[in-house]
């Protein structure tokens, strides 16, 4: 596999230390960065893009089709979660990654424009992922004819949806692909968060603490929001990847572990050098892209 030079590696993690931490920033700083990041990325190849209008119209997001979408894959879908720490994040912004999955799996995928905080707290993101999914099967999808997944937060949330609907005894889809998720917003307590402290170009303990403050809203600690204490039986297939050099590591590691302690399938990937989501610089790292083939393989084994 092609790999990303040490030198490339090293002024790409130093481009994204001064520039894409959330910690310090305010919540309208990070947004306007992230508007600003979208509006210079050039426009998906090779797919389609449609507004989308999620049940009722209480909820919008964007279909990102693929323009070889092959016969009998029309009724078959990905919903993808974004990451954002619960404060920002958009269609506009994931546009890109999202293409990216729908052209490696041959399988429209479908963003959900959650709500945000400060604005909308705990649980407005987990109740707008759980409606959207729930839209999907109300519109005449199948259970097993979807994948959930998501990135950073927008995995968390994948996972809480999972578990949402295991409990309230609705059908799960075929299977959720994790990209760096935090699965213990609550404790933070993985020893990544001090191992790889200084390797992390965008994460830290405190800016954990920060989005957990800005999504509980002054509200008291949940145990949804620490889905890795949570019983994970009855799950469907995992596929979770991570970077090795990201303190979100551990929260990746342990909920493999556990998860397949409770008999769930999952694969684990770990990849060298790489740090939160470096999925979304899959136009100049080849280990993105890699792992990207990896997404598509992964769904369309599930969505055959």
């Amino acid at each position: 596999m092609e790999r990303t030079s040490q030198e490339q590696l090293a002024a790409i993690k130093m481009y994204i230390k001064q520039t894409g931490s959330f910690e310090n920033k305010s919540v309208m700083q990070i947004r306007e960065e992230m508007r600003q990041a979208a509006s210079k990325m050039p426009a998906p190849a090779d797919t389609v893009i449609r507004e989308a209008t999620i049940g009722q119209g209480q909820l919008c997001g964007e279909w990102v089709i693929p323009n070889r979408l092959e016969q009998g894959n029309e009724n078959r879908a990905i919903v993808y979660f974004h990451g954002g720490g619960f404060v920002a994040g958009t269609c506009a912004f994931y546009r890109d990654l999202c293409a990216r999955i729908a052209r490696a799996s041959g399988i429209r995928v479908l963003i959900i424009d959650y709500r945000l905080a400060p604005e909308y707290p705990f649980p407005a993101a987990n109740d707008d992922c759980l409606q959207a999914y729930r839209s999907l099967l109300a519109d005449g999808f199948s259970a097993q004819h979807l994948v959930v997944g998501g990135d950073s937060v927008g995995g968390s949330l994948a996972l809480m949806t999972l578990l949402s609907l295991r409990d309230n005894g609705e059908s799960l889809p075929a299977g959720a692909f994790l990209i760096s998720p935090h699965t213990d917003l609550v404790h933070l307590d993985g020893e990544s968060y001090t191992s790889r402290a200084a390797l992390d170009p965008t994460g830290s303990r405190e800016g954990n603490r920060q989005i957990l403050r800005a999504y509980l809203g002054g509200r008291p600690e949940t145990p949804l929001l620490s889905p890795l204490r949570m019983n994970l039986e009855k799950l469907p297939d995992l596929l979770i990847q991570a970077g090795d050099h990201e303190v979100l590591l551990s929260d990746a590691v342990r909920l493999a572990d556990r998860a397949r302690a409770a008999g769930v399938q999952v694969e684990l990937e770990i990849w060298d050098q790489m740090w939160c989501a470096f999925h979304l610089m899959a136009f100049m790292l080849p280990e993105a892209r890699q792992a990207i083939a990896n997404i598509g393989r992964f769904v369309q084994a599930r969505l055959r």
